[in-house]
């Protein structure tokens, strides 16, 4: 039988190593603390469309493409596990003012040049649909983008992973050479860099708040809420309990320690937007390191003969899950996927060795989620509530991206 190890124990190697199992490999997966990072801190948002902005097609392309596998990927986990994940059927992003109202109009005439509705709203469409929104809402923008939550994702996966046979090593990787595998995934997050250096990713620190809902409190909005706020952008994401509240984003290293300025901003901009907010009960603060790419795709692909990368993916971990996992097992047939193709690594090696560009992205000072990047990473003077740049994955804790 076919051996493969696959290091990192968040989202996408557990999706990685359950799908391979069932494929017909004997999978190893090591991790030292399974599903213990940034994936158990994301806020679940499957949210391509509405992030989109003008040129960064690439980065609309690959989320699309990811988006449009979750339905068969949540059915076919939720099959094998009886565990539930979706919150969420639909994503409304609000405009407190005119300029983040015009910001709105741009994104959906943008992704509407590749093929993707989004429904413009005034403020009473808007008001109709969330009713517990502030006043100060101006405009609206409504995507068929749904939201799982994560922590039920990463116990159906677990729970996927070992019915299918996957092994589970809790001992630290230091070597890939050493694995006893014929092939090697490389699902790290953050900490892949520290196994093969040459890959340019990065820890970006993320912070969310988990709170939950009181009797006599108005219900948590139906829908994703997401929002700029004094130029941070913010999301609320409901769960069966409450609302998931995020995401702060710093340039901090394996820094996972919450911090006093990132909780009292991100509760003052989530009273902003949902004033009913200040009655819920704070159940939770955490942090985990999403891994940055420096344009804002991941690494999927072979790096060489016996290793393949699955890493890089930043805030959208979560959304790439089901395609990623598509992509590696292509690979381990010695295959490809024509969606992954902008994530092959190669991008990146070929010019690393050529000495042209260098393997770290540019650093920035501590930030909410930047107001928006071309896809070199220049930043825009406004753009997306959710921009492509920098999305906060995980280190050692191996883990992929999520908190967004």
């Amino acid at each position: 039988m076919r051996t493969l190890a696959v290091v990192g124990g968040g989202a996408i190697g557990l999706a990685v190593a359950w799908r391979a199992a069932e494929a017909g490999w004997s999978v190893t997966l090591s991790d030292p603390e399974i599903a213990a990072g940034a994936s158990w801190v994301a806020g679940g948002m499957l949210a391509p469309l509405s992030e989109g902005w003008p040129g960064e097609e690439r980065v609309l392309g690959f989320g699309a493409a990811a988006l449009a596998r979750w339905p068969g990927f949540a059915e076919r986990l939720t099959a094998r596990t009886g565990i539930p994940l979706f919150v969420a059927d639909q994503t409304l992003t609000v405009a407190l003012d005119q300029a983040d109202a015009a910001d709105l109009r741009t994104i959906a005439d943008f992704v509407a040049g590749y093929g993707h509705e989004l429904r413009l709203l005034d403020r009473a469409g808007v008001r109709e649909r969330e009713p517990g929104l502030a006043r100060t809402v101006r405009a609206g923008l409504l995507a068929d983008e749904p939201a799982i939550d994560n922590r039920a994702l990463i116990t159906a996966l677990r729970a996927a992973a070992e019915m299918a046979g996957v092994r589970v090593d809790a001992d630290r990787v230091d070597d890939l050479a050493a694995l006893d595998a014929d092939r090697v995934v490389l699902a790290a997050g953050a900490a892949s860099a520290r196994l093969r250096p040459e890959l340019p990713v990065r820890p970006v620190k993320g912070e969310i708040l988990r709170l939950r809902h009181r009797p006599g409190a108005a219900p948590a909005p139906g829908r994703v809420i997401r929002a700029r706020v004094h130029g941070r952008a913010l999301y609320l994401v409901p769960r069966g309990d409450g609302i998931v509240v995020g995401a702060t984003q710093y340039e901090a290293g394996f820094d996972t320690a919450v911090t006093v300025g990132g909780v009292r901003d991100l509760i003052a901009d989530a009273e902003a937007v949902f004033p009913a907010i200040a009655e819920y009960e704070f159940a939770e603060a955490s942090a985990g390191s999403r891994p940055g790419s420096p344009d804002n795709l991941p690494l999927i692909g072979a790096l060489d003969d016996r290793v393949i990368a699955a890493t890089g993916h930043g805030r959208n971990g979560m959304l790439a899950v089901p395609l990623t996992a598509d992509a590696v097992l292509a690979l381990l047939d010695g295959d490809s996927l024509l969606e992954t193709e902008v994530a092959d690594p190669g991008r990146f090696l070929a010019r690393t060795t050529a000495g042209s560009t260098s393997a770290a992205a540019d650093r920035s000072p501590r930030t909410r989620e930047p107001v928006g990047a071309t896809a070199d990473g220049t930043p825009h003077t406004r753009g997306p509530v959710h921009a492509a740049a920098d999305r906060p994955g995980d280190g050692f804790r191996t883990d992929t991206g999520g908190i967004g």
